[in-house]
């Protein structure tokens, strides 16, 4: 749309100048004589000046340029301005145009009109010519809506008043100029407090002064605003768009009042007279159809500015039909100027609606809207103007293709973005339950610009069609000849034939013109993956580069779509040919040796059409091709096409290793029978799979071959094993063979060969690889074996076709040699244990027929490997410990006899849980007779890990023995020797129930206790654990046993209240009982946490057995019970003794303890017990004085609670002899 006139298509939105932000200024862009006419707004006072003003400056320019934007207005917008910020003056355009200098004088008074207007003689449009953009640039640029002047408001309390009075005279002066000049502009004012000083709110005299300077300038409520200071950039912005937005409805009240006198004026019917009666005798005024047609029109833009959409479609729609009647457009000659001004219009116009039903959502009548002004242009144009069989109108037909691409990204059709994939949009509302043609379903712009480059392209060719005696310049040609020729051409928005196609010199440049709409075509294609668009487009676009001779850029397009290899396999032979022609020539223009040798290499085969004179020599591809040395070529089937054809076919299936196979690779060219055979150096072919790469070289036959009726030539390679020097696993890694590698036009050349197997499993050949050499350039072009190429058999010698076609022929399974290689663990155990050494006896038995020579690989598989070792008959390895994977790679074993055997042991470090390890044994070996071909023996074996015992705990207290120290000895306090612990002592027990989980008697050799950590400024240490023989203790599988430790924890300082945790460790020394080694396996589980030295207060009952009281009272006993306090707070329990039918007592039955900070005290009550052998239950109650809470006992060693209370057990005679007994065995 860049034809057309500036302003003509401009979204309209309505037009304010921001004055007094700054010092520009502006200049009309009229005429001298109209400037001279202009009427001045100036005002006294100075810009304003600070961080505000420039903000205020920027942001309206920011507004201005959002304002450009072609998009639809939303509702959700509060507004849309054009703005322009200016200093304190601006000019506005007269309202009037004079009368031109030397008129005579008339004898009535002469009506003076706009200067836009074709009533005044100063007008470009006088005196017949309909509108043009000045009118709209008029209310677009020159005269604003709003005039809006910011004014600076001081704080100073001394200078306010004078300060006030300037800015009335000024408004008022404003006032008076914008009445002189005729415009209904609206005037505003903006009140900027200063952002230096204090804020002004409304309560503090602000009100009253904006009050007075309303009422002295007569301004409406609505145009007067006050800007208070503001703390951020982001909170001034937020105002002024307050601002803005009440402006933008006195804006569009304004637009409202211009478009109600349009039509107005159009109800008059009447066409007004011109100031002066044009004196041409030709001219003549405007009818009064025409000034119809100016009043719609301007009632549709007056529409938009108003954002009203579908006012502006119904006023632009009426417009048109006017302008296209009988009464205009029918009545313009053909040759006069205004007959092309209207036809812009007519575009114009037409343009503006199809941005319109954009707007409103209505795509489909957008297109037809664009379809019907296109058919009725091509009906005027036949009937009278110079007809459409030129290439003006072709150039008019592009253009307005190129008109709907731009007005689609433009305005911005949401369903037609990039990112939705969308190729068109659904039908709108407005055709809802019509069946619509595909076409009037709007299309992505891609289409559009498409359809644009087709009529350029007949555009050339219709401008080709020139005669030569058309295309000279005016001042070259006899005038007679240059009047007979002017309204040949239709020259309508395009150049004279002079300057379309010159006969000198450079014309239009149509190529570019069509590459610049191809580009923008293809790139709408890719985005939405229509590849066969874009790539059509992309050939077409390569052919106008390779005529502008762009070569760099044409192999660019090319490139990516000669290489997709899409159109080769679906069979676009034509589109094949086509391509590779214009491949060749636009690589031979840029200096590609790799592209022309690719696209000839392609043109060689005999599908495509045989182009005389071409010398289907591969050999002369470079022949013209400029380059410095001889290129190295690397081409592939996956890129680029080829005349040879190739395939590869097993035998058989199955095969074995150790044994040989045969197969087949077949070469065939499909050229021209007269094109030049081909000399191949070498070709090679690779498998995926256990086959190494075979390479057969060319070789020159002794005598010429025998020619063969079938063209099938046949001929048996042997091949030969190549080793590399550093090989690791002694097998060949080149298969070699030599043969004649010269391939004939239409010739199928079979190689025969017999494949040696070393390595059991899948082989398939994956591809071959041709090489060529000669004086000019080296290919290497490679042929890959697909699973979608056709079946292929079996050739055999006379048949020109294989037989035995089979699928999956190119792929053999490769059994391996079986092994007669015996592994196995000797002796292995029924379970191994956590905290153990795992020691396994593996042993090799060589029942091969002959000696072989081997190596021994070990893979252990687990959570955590500990380190392993093996020794083997002298021979070592070792790893260490891995995360989840250790191995002895290679371990050589040397030469095993025949039937002879290998002792190994494997050596595991002791894991430190239970868990798994998979071990994995393999043998690799080869017989001696056979050194190539590898054999191997596997072995897996699991072993399993499991704990050798599992225990629960129980930390139970007792009482300490030793007394707490006081704090109030002043000797113990003084006394700071670093180390030693001077804190409260509490005496613990942690009872650890342990059984063996093993399948076998294990004998427990010791146990200890171990403290792990400590935490919370303490010391412990264990004073006493569970004795165990020399001889050690045998445990039975499943049973329970138990052992207890004595632990004594001590604070530190007595100044430390916190609780301490403790990290306690159970260790069991033990070993097999079957084992004869003395070898100690040391098994460490972890007790857990426990909190030890709180702060609450406990009690603890202790009971001691007298068997001869000193009373001679027998059965006497005695129940202390300790209450511990260790906080640092003075406690008061209460204790009382309930009487018992079990026992009598003796000891306060209802006391009082009083306990100071860290310290204990103890009761003592002696007990008579009525029973033996049994438990009785002391009713004792503790509680807590202030808090009236009871504590609960803690029974010690000899006792036990439940949820009644406290039970003491009461030793029977039986009982008593037995700790007698026991006493005596300890002494």
């Amino acid at each position: 749309m860049d034809g057309y006139p500036t302003g003509t298509l401009d979204h309209n939105v309505p037009f304010l100048v921001a004055a007094g932000l700054n010092s520009e200024t502006y200049e009309l862009p009229l005429s001298a004589e109209l400037k001279d006419q202009s009427i001045l707004l100036r005002s006294e006072l100075p810009p304003i000046e600070g961080d505000d003003a420039e903000v205020l400056a920027q942001y309206m320019k920011d507004v201005d340029a959002s304002a450009k934007s072609w998009s639809a207005f939303e509702r959700e917008e509060p507004y849309r301005f054009r703005i322009r910020t200016t200093g304190r003056s601006f000019l506005l355009p007269p309202r009037r145009a004079r009368l031109p200098d030397g008129i005579e004088p008339l004898v009535a008074p002469a009506t003076l009109h706009s200067p836009f207007s074709p009533l005044s003689p100063v007008s470009a449009l006088y005196p017949d010519g309909l509108i043009d953009a000045q009118w709209i640039k008029k209310h677009q640029e020159l005269v604003p809506s709003i005039y809006l002047c910011f004014y600076p408001l001081t704080s100073d309390p001394t200078s306010t008043t004078l300060q006030d009075n300037h800015i009335k005279s000024d408004i008022n002066n404003l006032k008076s100029a914008l009445a002189r000049s005729g415009f209904k502009t609206r005037l505003a004012i903006v009140l900027l407090a200063e952002s230096g000083g204090s804020p002004l709110s409304l309560s503090e005299g602000i009100q009253e002064r904006l009050e007075n300077i309303r009422r002295g300038t007569a301004l409406d409520p609505k145009s007067v605003f006050y800007i208070p200071s503001q703390e951020s950039q982001d909170d001034l912005k937020q105002v002024v768009d307050n601002i803005l937005g009440v402006l933008y409805t006195s804006a569009v009240e304004y637009y409202r009042d211009l478009g109600r006198h349009a039509r107005k004026k159009r109800s008059r019917g009447v066409a007004p007279q011109p100031t002066v009666p044009p004196t041409s005798g030709t001219s003549q005024t405007l009818s009064l159809p025409d000034w119809n047609f100016r009043y719609d029109f301007k009632s549709a833009v007056f529409a938009e500015f108003r954002q009203e959409t579908d006012a502006a479609l119904r006023s632009f729609e009426q417009a048109y039909e006017v302008l296209l009647g009988q009464d205009v457009l029918d009545i313009i000659p053909s040759w006069s100027p205004r007959w092309n001004e209207a036809r812009l219009l007519a575009d114009i116009i037409a343009i503006r609606c199809l941005r319109c039903h954009l707007w409103l959502g209505q795509t489909s009548l957008a297109v037809r809207r664009w379809q019907s002004h296109r058919d009725r242009i091509n009906d005027f144009v036949d009937r009278r103007g110079r007809g459409t069989n030129n290439y003006g109108w072709q150039a008019w037909e592009a253009r307005w293709a190129m008109v709907m691409a731009n007005l689609i990204d433009k305005v911005g059709v949401p369903s037609l973005a990039p990112a939705t994939m969308s190729l068109f949009a659904q039908p709108d509302k407005s055709v809802l339950g019509e069946r619509i043609p595909p076409w009037e379903s709007l299309h992505h712009t891609g289409y559009w610009y498409r359809i644009a480059a087709r009529h350029l392209v007949a555009r050339r060719k219709l401008a080709l069609q020139i005669p030569e005696e058309d295309r000279n310049p005016p001042d070259s040609s006899p005038a007679s000849l240059v009047a007979s020729k002017a309204y040949t051409y239709d020259t309508y928005m395009c150049p004279e034939p002079y300057q379309e196609y010159p006969l000198s010199g450079e014309g239009v440049n149509h190529s570019q013109l069509v590459i610049d709409c191809l580009k923008a075509a293809g790139a709408q294609f890719h985005a939405r993956k229509q590849e066969r668009m874009a790539a059509e487009v992309s050939l077409d676009c390569a052919r106008e580069m390779a005529n502008l001779e762009q070569w760099e850029d044409a192999i660019e397009v090319l490139k990516p779509f000669w290489e997709n290899d899409a159109f080769r396999s679906e069979g676009w032979v034509d589109i094949s040919e086509e391509l590779s022609w214009l491949v060749r020539r636009v690589a031979v223009g840029a200096g590609q040796a790799d592209l022309v040798v690719a696209a000839d290499w392609e043109l060689m085969n005999n599908k495509f059409v045989r182009r005389p004179q071409w010398h289907y020599d591969i050999t002369k591809s470079l022949e013209g091709v400029s380059i410095e040395t001889n290129p190295s070529i690397s081409l592939s089937d996956d890129k680029s096409g080829s005349f040879v054809s190739a395939s590869f076919v097993f035998r058989n299936k199955e095969s074995k290793a150790g044994e040989t196979c045969t197969a087949q690779l077949a070469l065939t060219s499909h050229t021209f029978l007269d094109a030049a055979p081909i000399t191949l150096d070498s070709l090679k072919i690779e498998f995926s799979g256990n086959l190494k790469p075979l390479l057969l070289e060319h070789e020159e036959p002794e005598s010429d071959e025998d020619s063969s009726k079938s063209g099938v030539f046949i001929s048996s390679i042997s091949l030969q094993e190549d080793f590399a020097g550093e090989s690791e696993d002694d097998l060949p890694s080149l298969l070699r063979g030599q043969s004649n590698l010269v391939l004939q036009p239409g010739q199928t050349r079979v190689f025969e060969m017999k494949i040696p197997l070393r390595e059991p499993g899948t082989a398939t050949a994956s591809s071959v690889t041709l090489s060529h050499s000669n004086d000019a350039f080296d290919l290497d072009y490679k042929l890959k074996f697909r699973e979608t190429d056709p079946v292929v058999g079996w050739y055999i010698q006379g048949s020109s076709k294989p037989r035995n076609s089979r699928p999956e022929a190119g792929t053999i399974q490769i059994q391996p040699r079986p092994p007669k290689m015996e592994i196995k663990l000797v002796k292995p155990l029924a379970q191994y244990y956590a905290n153990e050494a795992i020691d396994l006896h593996i042993e090799l038995l060589n029942a091969e027929e002959e000696s072989a020579s081997v190596k021994l690989d070990i893979h252990v598989f687990g959570k955590e490997v500990p380190a392993i070792r093996i020794e083997a008959d002298g021979h070592e390895g070792s790893s260490e410990a891995q995360e989840e994977e250790s191995k002895i790679s290679g371990l050589v074993l040397g030469t095993m006899e025949k039937a002879s055997s290998s002792q190994l042991v494997l050596h595991m470090d002791p894991p430190t849980g239970p868990t798994t390890f998979d071990l994995h044994l393999r043998a690799s070996y080869h017989l001696d007779s056979d050194a190539v071909t590898p054999i191997m023996q596997m072995l897996a074996v699991q072993v399993n890990v499991v704990n050798a015992f599992e225990a629960n705990y129980d930390l139970v207290p007792r009482l300490h023995p030793e007394p707490w120290p006081s704090l109030f000895d002043s000797e113990g306090l003084g006394d700071t020797e670093e180390g030693v612990a001077r804190g409260f002592a509490q005496k613990w027990c942690l009872l650890c129930h342990y059984a063996s989980f093993a399948q076998e008697d294990l004998k427990v050799l010791g146990m200890d206790m171990k403290v792990t950590s400590c935490v919370g400024g303490a010391r412990c240490n264990v004073v006493k654990g569970p004795s165990v023989s020399p001889e050690g203790v045998v445990v039975a599988p499943k049973t329970m046993h138990e052992a207890q430790f004595d632990l004594v924890a001590q604070k530190l300082t007595m100044e430390d209240r916190h609780p301490v945790t403790l990290d306690l460790a159970f260790v069991i020394r033990w070993q097999r009982q079957s084992r004869d080694d003395e070898v100690v396996n040391t098994t460490t589980m972890p007790v857990g946490k426990y909190l030890v030295l709180g702060t609450e207060p406990r009690v603890l009952a202790s009971a001691y057995h007298n068997h001869e009281s000193e009373d001679g009272v027998p059965g006497l006993m005695q129940l202390d019970m300790t209450i511990e306090n260790p906080s640092n707070h003075f406690l008061t329990f209460g204790l009382s003794m309930e009487p018992s039918d079990e026992f009598a007592f003796s000891g306060a039955k209802q006391t009082t303890l009083n306990l100071l900070p860290q310290s204990r005290r103890t009761t003592t009550y002696r007990l008579l017990p009525q029973v033996s052998g049994d438990y009785i239950r002391p009713r004792l109650t503790v509680r807590d004085k202030y808090f009236q809470k009871v504590l609960r006992i803690i029974p010690t060693e000899g006792m036990k609670i439940d949820k009644d209370g406290l039970l003491v057990w009461i030793p029977g005679e039986a009982s008593e002899d037995e700790e007698e007994d026991e006493e005596e065995e300890a002494q």
